[in-house]
C-alpha cells in the first residue's frame, strides 16, 4: 500500500479532514494535499507528528514489517 493511501484511510477512520489534520498538527495542508495526490513523503519530523496524532508507529505509519 502506498503511503497516501495508508494516510487516506487514516483520516477516514479517524473521521478527519486534510484541513482539520493541519490546523491540529501545523503541517501546511499544501504539505499533506502533497502526501495524498502527488506521491510525496513525509519527513522525519512530519513522520513524528504523524505518529504521535495517530496513536501509531512509525513501524505501521510505514508499513514496515519485521522479520
Amino acid at each position: 500500500m502506498k503511503f497516501s493511501e495508508l494516510l487516506q484511510n487514516l483520516l477516514t477512520e479517524f473521521d478527519i479532514t486534510q484541513a482539520k489534520l493541519s490546523r491540529d498538527t501545523g503541517i501546511p495542508k499544501t504539505t499533506i494535499s502533497g502526501w495524498l495526490n502527488a506521491g510525496r513523503l513525509p519527513d522525519y519530523n512530519a513522520i513524528r507528528t504523524l505518529c504521535m496524532y495517530f496513536d501509531i508507529s512509525a513501524d505501521e505509519l510505514l508499513q514496515i514489517k519485521k522479520g
